[in-house]
């Protein structure tokens, strides 16, 4: 969990976090940051210790915000398929409000393939979403639930990039419609 941060910090990562979803995080520069945020530079550095110390901070609060976002919405929904496939339905309410995707795929497209510590977030996050596929499908009692979870990520994580990237307004409920075929074959 991300640490308290002061007022002008919050408005910082807030800014941040704002811009580098919506224009990538290299594009971003941290003195229109600061100047958005009506802050200084200095304070930024002071904050957060570096423009990566923010990158880090912007992904784990992405991070929490999405997990609290999945769970509060599963909360209601009966164990079972029903909770299994709300996954999907959280995903839907989830995209309204997130015009570029996945944070942490837009993310990876600017860091992959160096040692920058933002791959450990993202690839918690992409953990964090194939072990709750198993653990759901471990409460409703289904067969191979990591074979499951696998295959329900990986539906999961192409319905985010066909709905932004290929421009599919369907993609997510066609992910749920084959994800429902699954689980039903897995109970």
């Amino acid at each position: 969990m991300t640490k308290a941060l002061t007022p002008a910090g919050e408005r910082i990562l807030t800014v941040a976090s704002a811009l580098f979803y919506d224009r990538g995080i290299r594009a971003v520069g941290v003195d229109l940051i600061a100047d958005e945020a009506g802050t200084t530079k200095k304070t930024l550095y002071d904050r957060f210790g570096s423009k990566d110390g923010l990158v880090m901070h912007y992904l784990q609060r992405r991070f929490e915000r999405w997990c609290s976002f999945v769970l509060d919405y599963l909360e209601p929904l009966p164990v079972g398929s029903e909770r299994i496939l709300g996954v999907y339905d959280a995903l839907a309410a989830w995209m309204r409000d997130n015009h570029r995707g996945c944070g942490f795929v837009n993310a990876f497209a600017e860091y992959g393939g160096t040692d920058h510590p933002a791959l450990d977030v993202i690839r918690s996050e992409k953990e964090w979403t194939r072990a709750l596929f198993e653990r759901l499908a471990t409460e409703a009692g289904l067969a191979s639930p990591h074979e499951l979870s696998v295959r329900l990520s990986l539906i999961h994580e192409g319905a985010v990039v066909m709905s932004t990237a290929g421009a599919r307004d369907d993609a997510v409920q066609v992910a749920r419609d084959v994800a429902t075929r699954l689980v039903h074959e897995n109970t």
